[in-house]
């Protein structure tokens, strides 16, 4: 299986046993919709629900941190999702939260992800076939096993990260001349970051660009899309379509700042920039 499936795909290989389609859509409160309504009014067939905010660190004040090991393990498996499974992860949101789902189940074990290229906007516009309500129960496993390396921690980012920080969210919002829509977080960025608004990963009908596109991209925003680089955003989600976007380029070398902004800019002690990367 491909990191990216097409629609087609995954309509050609639905009803195989080992394959399991996963719904990681997450909405900002402020948008008025709510993932978890609009998944149980139409989903594609057999697809289970990751609540990416409800399954998160309650313990932490940042949202939607990655919860424990064995926290992230009991939801899959009383999902029905089976680490050995091949899993592929959706999504309706103008977020693209779909990567955001990707590496959360690669980072507890599942070796088998890809992302749906353009999503349920993508499916549904194509008449493919939707079901509503809770899909049917489905035996699962899923041992969860933390891989290392793969977040970095505030104190980690405060004490340099000898590595590239790119930053995902719009660019009004990493220089400041937008307000953080979270009560508390202080406007701009993380000094040294680099600034790549992830939607300019996607084409307008939210498929993602091409891989020549993508590393120009990167290019563009002064940062190499082949060396290791820390991703970061406003709460540690869209950062991720930057980690799957390098990841189609054969890039391994990537990290996630899960605190992302909505930690950093919440607290006074920490150095914040304004202005241009």
């Amino acid at each position: 299986m491909d990191d990216l499936v097409s629609t087609q795909w995954l309509g050609d290989n639905l009803g195989a046993g080992d394959l399991v389609a996963v719904d990681s859509s997450f909405f900002m409160s402020s948008s008025g919709r709510d993932a978890r309504t609009e998944y149980l009014a139409a989903h594609i067939p057999g697809a289970r629900f990751l609540d990416i905010d409800e399954l998160s660190d309650k313990a932490n004040p940042a949202p939607h941190m990655l919860p424990a090991a064995a926290a992230f393990g009991a939801a899959m498996a009383a999902l029905g999702v089976d680490r050995d499974d091949r899993i592929v992860v959706y999504d309706n949101s103008p977020l693209r939260t779909a990567a955001r789902g990707w590496f959360m189940l690669r980072h507890f074990g599942a070796s088998q992800v890809a992302i749906l290229d353009g999503g349920f906007q993508k499916w549904s516009a194509e008449g493919r076939p939707v079901e509503s309500g809770e899909p049917a129960p489905r035996h699962a496993r899923f041992d969860a096993v933390e891989r290392a390396d793969e977040v970095v921690s505030k104190s980690e980012v405060r004490a340099g990260l000898g590595t590239a920080l790119i930053d995902a969210r719009s660019t009004a919002r990493f220089e400041g001349s937008e307000a953080d829509p979270r009560p508390g977080v202080a406007a701009g960025h993380i000094p040294g970051a680099r600034n790549l608004p992830f939607a300019a990963l996607y084409n307008d009908g939210g498929t993602f660009r091409s891989r020549d596109e993508i590393a120009r991209i990167f290019t563009d925003a002064g940062a190499d899309p082949h060396a290791s680089f820390v991703a970061t955003c406003g709460s540690g989600v869209t950062a991720n379509a930057l980690i799957f976007a390098a990841h189609l380029l054969g890039n391994r070398a990537t990290r996630l700042y899960d605190g992302s902004w909505s930690e950093w800019g919440a607290d006074p002690s920490t150095p914040k920039a304004i202005g241009p990367a």
